[in-house]
């Protein structure tokens, strides 16, 4: 019955699916979400039918840790545990793929009631507890190594997305933030833990109260426990979801619960780590701009992430930042926006299915963009290089020199100079943030919650 559906899968993935499953495939969606995924139904001879999360990594073979073959292996290593994470049902070694047993629940607790809120984040700290007091020899996940140092668990994420990024991009926010996270490794490590690596809100599912499934471990690896801390600010800064006294009750709970501090210096940096990670492997992704991919929403994460980034590391240095003037615009009549209005007006109305009619819709906001950069981008290039000349010393002729010119006197400069660095930075990421307005207003007004 596979194929009976339109998709674009690899080659023998249906047919894999379906001797996998048992019978027939009758249903195959492709689910909005930044990683590919898919769900999937077979039904079988006796009518029953087997429900699936399907994973899979069209490039990657699976050889190390941030795969979909590692993912995998963790969730079968903790399936045993008492964790609630979903049970792998089949791999497939030749695909990359794997099929998730799909469980009930949703996983926007941000739309939740308060009092759910409270009862869902009760549960997922207690799950939290419970993976941190894992022995890491036990698991069997001998792909993984296991730091011995402070030093170790602050930088081996680190050394993995500079390594992905390859030098395909070079920005004075990401050399200055790669330094400072290198010059202030954290003095405390009570223990090392397996770590979700991306844990937090939207990536638990919660049903009638309670945690569900704890689902994306694709980047879990042993560390500092406080990382998944730092997770969860960064998390929570996209999906808000506890009461106005902010983090802090979360993270006193878990005390209670582990009998381990909370050591908030060491979250505040490792909130940083987060959204440098972030940002890093964003501006591989964006410089690439895979068409499969989900780009608008790849560029608004990028910008919102840099702009947080600097606020994270504002708060980590104790630092005061100022938010720039931003400059008001009448946009003109242009080319651009004759095809946004032509994609709203006529196209968008016509289009059938959620995942269709979401890529339509944020192509149309990448067209925005496009005439946004075009009609306002040279004043605020102009602003960029007025601030750089005042860091530097010297006007450069355009802003990519400008740039690589901060960028290369931040390698040279100690940590004197960090916090008149960081100001300008931020400045920038405020305008970058509204050059990209159109894709960044699919998150509006992200801001952190309190953590103390």
């Amino acid at each position: 019955m596979a194929e009976e559906f339109k998709h674009d899968l690899p080659d023998g993935m249906t047919d894999w699916i379906a001797e996998a499953g048992g019978g027939g495939i009758t249903r195959l969606e492709r689910h909005i979400a930044r990683r590919e995924a898919w769900v999937v139904d077979v039904t079988r001879p006796d009518g029953s039918v087997a429900e699936y999360f399907l994973r899979l990594d069209r490039e990657g073979d699976g050889s190390g840790t941030h795969s979909v073959k590692s993912e995998a292996k963790v969730q079968t290593a903790l399936v045993e545990t008492g964790m609630k994470v979903p049970a792998i049902c089949a791999w497939s070694e030749d695909l990359q793929a794997a099929l998730h047993e799909r469980m009930p629940g949703r996983a926007d607790l941000d739309n939740a009631e308060p009092d759910e809120q409270a009862a869902v984040l009760e549960d997922f700290i207690q799950q939290l507890v419970l993976l941190h007091s894992l022995d890491p020899d036990s698991l069997g996940l001998d792909h993984m190594p296991i730091p011995a140092t402070s030093a170790e668990c602050a930088l081996g994420e680190i050394d993995f997305v500079e390594q992905f990024l390859g030098g395909m991009v070079t920005d004075p926010l990401y050399t200055y933030s790669l330094q400072w996270i290198r010059n202030h490794v954290p003095e405390h490590l009570d223990r090392v833990s397996l770590l979700q690596g991306d844990t937090g809100p939207a990536n638990f599912m919660f049903h009638e109260g309670q945690v569900s499934a704890i689902v994306d471990w694709e980047w879990a690896h042993f560390g500092d426990p406080m990382e998944d801390f730092g997770n969860i600010c960064t998390r929570e800064f996209y999906c808000p979801s506890t009461p106005d006294e902010g983090l802090a009750p979360m993270f006193r709970r878990y005390e209670e619960l582990s009998g381990f501090p909370v050591h908030l210096d060491s979250v505040r940096y490792y909130r940083v780590q987060q959204f440098v990670r972030s940002i890093v492997s964003l501006a591989r992704i964006t410089a690439i701009n895979d068409p499969q991919m989900p780009n608008a929403m790849n560029w608004a994460y990028r910008y919102i992430c840099e702009r947080a980034t600097c606020e994270a590391l504002a708060d980590a240095m104790g630092i005061e930042l100022e938010r720039p003037e931003l400059p008001e615009i009448e946009m003109a009549s242009s080319l651009e926006g004759v095809v946004v209005q032509n994609l709203r007006d006529e196209v968008l109305p016509a289009v059938d299915g959620d995942y269709p009619l979401h890529r339509l819709e944020h192509a149309t906001l990448l067209v925005e963009c496009l005439d946004r950069q075009k009609q306002l981008g040279p004043d605020l290039a102009s602003i960029e290089l007025d601030e750089i000349a005042a860091l530097t010393g010297r006007r450069a002729d355009s802003l990519d020199d400008g740039l690589m010119e901060l960028d290369h006197a931040i390698q040279g400069w100690g940590t004197e100079n960090e916090s008149e660095v960081l100001r300008y930075l931020a400045r920038r990421a405020w305008r970058l943030e509204y050059l990209w307005k159109p894709v960044v207003d699919l998150f509006p007004d992200r801001k952190f919650s309190r953590i103390d």
